[in-house]
């Protein structure tokens, strides 16, 4: 190889050590070295490096807070003495470990820059001895490298298999851990570790996925090989994950909330969410797609209410978002067992009878109304409190628990005339408590208890009474701004 490049132009020559020891160097690599005029290496870490008395950047490592500063730093340096040694048509060697064309950012910056001309000596590469380590073609099997320091998002939307390298550091192995989890694995309950590929230390073994962090001690010679990933890594749900973390630590709002002062935007944002529901369900006068890009929207403002409260837990210590997305869905696992066990429910009723029983023996309740959060809007509370009460009382052709044996026969009319019966009385008892209020003062009290029988009288006729009255105020809204535009409309002509 003959480095190009017209005379007086600045030009670094890139040459790689192979993965391993001094053997893996060839000839090509050692002449180019000893010709430049300068001749640098990125790290002495390196097996071969002890055989060649070259100039590092170890002390940048040392110096610099980041890598990123550290690849910055390196490829300055590099151009200047590149530039300097130009004046003499010379060149400048650069040395890297494995090959430079394999994750290799500051030969990817270089190649980048406008001020320097740049060759490439390919090299053998920590692959190559991976492929043969576990005996399979990379192309044939459709493998994926990612970086082992950005894995939760370079391995999002990924299905396998993997190869994740740059696996330098105990926390880069937690990271993998805590981002693809066993259940993630396609099932599988190890992965395998490659470490120091072709020295005497090589190590190529299995270790159980929950002991990753434990059992390897990482170093800068360390990847992992994953043959599948059932469930891809949710790359918009990573992404915003990441986000809430980039907020909490440059934007000077986000960083001064705390879970109170986060609270009425949780409430305001699930309310958007139900407004939107309502635009969307029933179709009125909104178009559709603007009813679907709405709810769409207010969903993701009230998901994102999620990712920044599961952050804040996670800066203190207390949990992450992917504790509370597994802790939902181990939850509604063990509360369908109907989906995911041996019990049977043949109705929706029979699931949410179910589900209250589980509910009660997971939350160890003792109370009928306990678990209802107080600071429920009045109608939905009342609801709540009405259907949670209604448990208490069995039916008369039931058990203790309300539920009729299906043992005995039911006539569907007579349970039909039951039922209709019921609704009449408490919409009687709620005509009722509106009567008490003529001819007398409305007191708070008086109208407390007309609105909880109206509510009775909802729950008793199947009708969510803080979506009724949601339904009712919104045509009131429009009722009335027609009637204004109308009334505009009637002024404007008469000018």
């Amino acid at each position: 190889m003959t480095p190009s490049g017209a005379g007086g132009s600045a030009r670094v020559v890139v040459v790689g050590l192979g993965p391993s020891g001094p053997e893996l160097v060839s000839d090509e690599t050692r002449r180019l070295i000893a010709a430049a005029a300068r001749a640098y290496l990125r790290t002495s870490r390196h097996p071969a490096a002890a055989t060649l008395d070259l100039q590092t950047f170890d002390g940048l490592y040392e110096r610099l807070a980041s890598f990123d500063e550290v690849y910055s730093q390196i490829v300055e340096e590099l151009v200047h003495a590149a530039a300097d040694v130009a004046r003499s048509d010379g060149y400048v060697a650069y040395a890297v470990p494995g090959s430079p064309l394999v994750a290799e950012s500051t030969v990817e910056r270089l190649r980048r820059d406008p001020r320097v001309e740049v060759d490439v000596l390919p090299a053998l590469s920590f692959l190559d001895l991976a492929w043969a380590r576990l005996g399979i073609d990379p192309i044939a099997s459709g493998v994926r490298l990612v970086d082992g320091t950005d894995f939760a998002v370079s391995a999002a939307g990924s299905a396998g298999p993997l190869l994740v390298a740059q696996c330098w550091s105990q926390a880069v192995l937690s990271e993998v851990k805590l981002a693809l989890d066993e259940a993630d694995a396609g099932g599988e309950s190890t992965v395998t570790v490659l470490q120091r590929l072709g020295l005497a230390d090589e190590v190529v073994r299995e270790v159980p996925w929950f002991e990753l962090d434990r059992q390897v001690r990482a170093d800068h010679l360390t990847s992992l090989w994953i043959p599948t990933v059932a469930d891809p890594v949710g790359a918009e749900f990573v992404a915003l994950d990441e986000l809430g973390r980039i907020l909490r630590r440059d934007c000077p709002w986000d960083r001064q909330q705390t879970h109170r002062s986060l609270r009425r935007h949780a409430v305001e944002e699930a309310y958007e969410v139900v407004d939107a529901i309502d635009d969307l369900e029933p179709l009125g006068d909104t178009p559709e797609e603007v009813a679907v890009q709405h709810l769409r929207e207010e969903l993701g403002d009230l998901l994102f209410q999620v990712v920044i409260h599961s952050r804040l837990a996670s800066e203190e210590g207390r949990f992450t978002l992917a504790d509370v997305a597994r802790g939902v869905r181990e939850k509604l696992v063990s509360r369908h067992p109907h989906v995911f066990g041996d019990v049977r429910a043949e109705t929706a009723q029979a699931v949410a009878d179910n589900w209250e029983r589980l509910k009660a023996q997971e939350k160890r309740r003792t109370g009928v109304f306990e678990g209802i959060p107080g600071d429920l809007p009045a109608l939905s509370l009342a609801t709540e409190l009405l259907r949670k009460a209604q448990r208490l009382a069995p039916a008369a052709s039931g058990d203790a628990d309300g539920r009729v044996d299906p043992a005995d026969p039911v006539d569907a009319a007579d349970e039909k005339a039951n039922a209709d019966a019921e609704v009449r009385a408490d919409i009687d008892a709620s005509h009722s408590a509106i009567a008490a209020l003529e001819g007398g003062p409305i007191t708070e009290e008086h109208l407390g208890d007309v609105l909880f029988e109206l509510c009775r009288a909802a729950r008793s006729a199947g009708v969510d009474p803080e979506l009724a009255l949601r339904a009712r105020a919104r045509r009131f809204m429009v009722e009335t701004e027609r009637a204004r535009g109308d009334s505009t409309d009637r002024g404007a002509g008469r000018q």
